[in-house]
């Protein structure tokens, strides 16, 4: 009997079966099983450089991009729509609105002013605080200097407000296109507001109520009158008187 023990233990030990699953749980205690599939390791992104290059896109020229505009570039400023002289107006749907500037312009400025500031700001009320300063302003400079000499110094503010707000072209701007002066004023930007300031209010003290006329139809093509931005209103129009009759 231990002959026979001892042999099937010989056969045991030499199975090939056997050998296969020792080296199999050998192999599994040598190397620990991971608790998870093996997965790339993420790639890090190259840090932005500095110079712009990596943040903004280029230009064929060169230049570095910045929300769809050109660093480097002056800003395309917006023309006016109608000139200075062009007392008139243009012949478009606003035919009419222009005819009616040119009319408060030449006879009544003072209502015209007010009525520029108070599309401007967009607010009602404003018309009042505006007109009654310019009247009184364009009375005294008539009776004591026999013009118009202190409401403008009033008024030209506007005009460069309204510059500001719709990015129009001023009048150094304008030269330098068209003669090429003004080139150093126009570089600096701190420089040409000065500059267009100024030039705004020798607008206004020279050709003082061809300004406020321009001034008005570019408002008029550009904001709505804020007193028409009431709530509509909602009408209920009752049915139809009826009528019951028989059938046929």
């Amino acid at each position: 009997m231990a002959s026979l023990t001892d042999n099937n233990n010989n056969q045991e030990e030499s199975s090939p079966l056997l050998e296969k699953q020792v080296e199999r749980a050998e192999s599994n205690v040598a190397k620990p099983v991971k608790a998870f599939p093996d997965t790339q390791a993420p790639v890090k992104s190259p840090a932005p450089e500095h110079n712009g290059a990596a943040i903004y896109g280029w230009t064929a020229d060169g230049l570095p991009l910045v929300h769809g505009s050109v660093v480097g570039e002056p800003i395309q400023r917006t023309q006016w729509n109608s000139a200075l002289c062009a007392c008139l107006g243009r012949n478009d749907h606003f035919c009419s609105s222009d005819l009616e500037v040119c009319l408060l312009g030449s006879l009544a400025p003072c209502l015209l002013y007010g009525s520029n500031v108070e599309r401007l700001e967009s607010s009602p009320g404003t018309f009042a605080n505006h007109c009654l300063p310019y009247t009184g302003l364009y009375l005294v400079g008539n009776f004591f200097f026999g013009g118009n000499f202190l409401a403008p110094w009033f008024s030209y503010s506007n005009r460069s407000a309204m510059r500001r707000k719709f990015n129009l072209e001023g009048s150094c701007e304008a030269l330098n296109r068209s003669c090429g002066c003004c080139g150093s004023c126009v570089e600096d930007e701190v420089q040409l507001e000065q500059c267009e300031s100024v030039c705004d209010l020798a607008t206004h003290i020279f050709c003082h109520k061809c300004a406020l006329c321009q001034e008005g139809r570019e408002l008029r093509r550009r904001m709505p009158h804020p007193g028409f931005n009431a709530q509509p209103v909602l009408v209920m129009i009752p049915p139809g008187e009826q009528v019951m009759g028989r059938g046929a």
